[in-house]
């Protein structure tokens, strides 16, 4: 990635150095995702039923292994120095294609083939793209460049499997088999993605700064939730009703359990994680990468969607006038909401467990308390259940800032101690830039 090798007047890539931070592109770039996130609700919402969250699972999974690539580009290379902008915004198109077309990617086969196509011919694109840029960043060292090649098989079968899904079911007379087949392909295109992360293995690979994984991680979960925020704003049609009590407790209980799991991440377990991967070297950073954070953070992402989607559905019965406030919640709504928070809480417990090796006794109970208020919330009103969902979030974190105090403060401390090192060795280096006289400066 030398100035010689550079693109044209565009120039080099440039590389990512230890303790870079996450760069203005990239989150340009997850303007995107953010879309992608919003586009899976939208579609799942529209009638939820358990293949309708099926087929939503498997999109989201089909998108975050696209994302996990993505970061590993990213964390080789600045994504917005150089020539590489250029190529990632032909990106961004191919995803916002295959955004725009996932509601028709699991629709009636026989009535046209072009929404699964352009969700197929968009990933090949995106998928493409990563691979240019990786296989650009290793040219000059061969047992990586060999590394990046064992993953071709991946890209070419996943986009075959997925041109099939989208056009085998066409040749299908019966419908029901046509869908069997097609969730079949996808479900091959999910398992076919993430067990060649684990087959793959971590020779070859490397996590040049800590500090831009995790930063890259934690924000992409932080648009997730504020996602989630927007889906039950705008979906439950919060926007649409004047104000009435019942919406305004609806709205702000939804914004108390959504902090509530903000907080169950970002006040101890993230920024702990955070230094055990700095901690952590070579090959066993990788392995902590990409268990914790690739493979875990994807039923976090997963469970926001899902009690987005179960507490949209409660916010539109409760602000709407036609239904008594007294009402229990309509459908599966409630069990959706309490078990997306479930999933999340699971997958961080299991991220808690594979960077810090701890599991903490208060995120079991509050589970196991989730999921013995789902056959209750089934009975009760759609205030009451929200109601619920919040008081169990809320004491998860009460409990947890009294038996953890010691542990948080220390943490903070360290991590206060951590910053006023880096911020002085800062501006020490930069001091140097004063320190010519003009005439040098001018040279």
């Amino acid at each position: 990635m030398g100035g010689g090798r550079g693109r044209g007047r565009l120039g080099p890539a440039v590389a990512v150095a230890p303790g870079a931070r996450v760069d203005r592109f990239e989150i340009f770039f997850d303007l995107v995702f953010v879309f992608s996130f919003f586009i899976i609700t939208r579609a799942t919402a529209v009638e939820i039923t358990g293949q309708a969250l099926l087929h939503g699972m498997l999109v989201l999974a089909v998108l975050w292994w696209t994302w996990v690539v993505h970061s590993v580009v990213a964390t080789r290379i600045r994504l917005g120095e150089g020539f590489v902008p250029v190529l990632m915004v032909v990106g961004m198109a191919a995803l916002f294609c295959f955004a725009l077309a996932l509601p028709q990617a699991f629709g009636d086969p026989r009535r046209s083939t072009t929404g699964p196509v352009v969700v197929a011919v968009s990933y090949v694109v995106i998928r493409a793209v990563h691979m240019v840029l990786y296989i650009d960043v290793v040219r000059d060292t061969p047992h990586e460049r060999r590394q990046v090649f064992r993953f071709l098989p991946e890209i070419v079968f996943s986009t075959l499997l997925l041109l099939g899904a989208a056009l085998i079911p066409t040749h299908i007379d019966d419908l029901g088999r046509a869908g069997l087949v097609r969730d079949g392909l996808w479900m091959a295109v999910v398992v076919l993605q993430y067990s060649t992360g684990i087959i793959g293995g971590t020779w070859g690979w490397g996590v040049a700064s800590a500090e831009h994984w995790t930063e890259r991680y934690d924000l992409i979960l932080i648009i997730a939730l504020g996602e989630s925020v927007i889906s039950v704003g705008v979906g439950s049609d919060l926007l649409g009703q004047p104000p009435s009590w019942p919406a305004v407790v609806a709205a702000v209980l939804g914004i108390f359990f959504t902090a509530a799991l903000w907080w169950a991440h970002y006040d101890v377990v993230g920024p702990a994680a955070r230094i055990a991967l700095h901690a952590t070297l070579g090959r066993a950073r990788v392995a902590m990468a990409r268990d914790a954070y690739a493979y875990c953070y994807l039923p976090m992402i997963a469970g926001i969607i899902l009690f987005a989607l179960g507490a949209e559905g409660i916010v539109h019965d409760v602000t709407n006038p036609a239904v008594p406030v007294t009402e229990p919640a309509q459908g599966i709504h409630a069990p959706v909401l309490f078990v997306g928070v479930i999933l999340y809480l699971v997958g961080n417990m299991l991220f808690q467990l594979r960077t810090l090796h701890t599991l903490s006794w208060s995120r079991v109970g509050a589970v196991l308390l989730l999921a013995a208020a789902i056959p209750v919330s089934e009975h009760l009103p759609g205030l009451a259940t929200l109601s619920v969902l919040t008081a169990i979030c809320v004491g998860l974190v009460a409990v947890e800032v009294i038996t953890m105090n010691d542990a948080r403060q220390a943490l903070r401390d360290v991590v206060f101690q951590e910053r006023t090192t880096h911020e002085a060795q800062e501006a020490a280096f930069r001091a140097r830039w004063h320190e010519d006289g003009p005439d040098e400066q001018r040279q």
